[in-house]
């Protein structure tokens, strides 16, 4: 049981690949790193991974079935098998929605009720902040609600692309410590994105270099 990218190509629309026959597997209930220089694929390959962007070749497997499609368009039994907790909190978010309503909006999408309280609790938000907006809150109780959101999704696997650049060294530990704690209680396998080597090793089964998994297009 797995995440997996398998022979991924992906880029922007019109130019080279940035990733050219990528392939990566995130094993259910483990977390696996992945480190790399900024600009060089990172996000593009969380993206195709989370289910976001397509592949100009290769494919996408969750649990040894074949992603098709992206977004609502991924068959049905895969929709919400994969989560992703963005770079930036405040760009991931509407301003003008509270915490629990951006809690809620995976369960809202999918039209199926999800106990707000029970995820924020998971997280370590308490009711009070439910009813505040972005503004009203810090970087990290902003990014502890963005992970009760990936949460409510009731997601096979998370995503954390670069999750903790943002925060300082004490709210980082406790996210991550949050992480580890629900990849081991729900059995979800997690890719953890980071330039933080250390952060990595400490807490990661394993990790990769992206340039370790990339083969450069011909001619580079």
């Amino acid at each position: 049981m797995s995440l997996a990218a398998h022979g991924v190509v992906a880029g922007y629309r019109r130019r080279p690949p940035v990733l050219t026959d990528v392939s990566i597997s995130v094993p259910a209930g483990t977390i696996v790193g992945l480190s790399g220089p900024s600009g060089t694929g990172k996000t593009t390959l969380a993206r195709v991974l989370a289910l976001l962007d397509a592949p100009r070749a290769g494919s996408v497997s969750v649990d040894d079935q074949v992603a098709t499609g992206t977004r609502f368009a991924v068959q049905r039994e895969l929709r919400g098998s994969v989560a992703m907790l963005f770079q930036s909190p405040r760009a991931s978010t509407d301003p003008r929605l509270s915490l629990r309503s951006i809690i809620a909006q995976p369960a809202e999408v999918a039209r199926r009720p999800v106990d707000v309280e029970g995820v924020a609790a998971r997280v370590g938000l308490t009711p009070d902040l439910l009813t505040r907006r972005p503004y009203q809150v810090s970087d990290g109780q902003l990014q502890r609600a963005c992970l009760a959101r990936a949460l409510a999704q009731g997601p096979r696997y998370l995503i954390c692309d670069e999750a903790t650049a943002m925060l300082d060294a004490a709210t980082t530990a406790t996210l991550v410590r949050l992480v580890e704690a629900e990849a081991a209680a729900q059995d979800v396998g997690v890719l953890l994105i980071s330039h933080d080597e250390e952060l990595l090793a400490a807490c990661c089964s394993q990790v990769s270099a992206l340039a370790d998994l990339r083969r450069e297009p011909a001619g580079h």
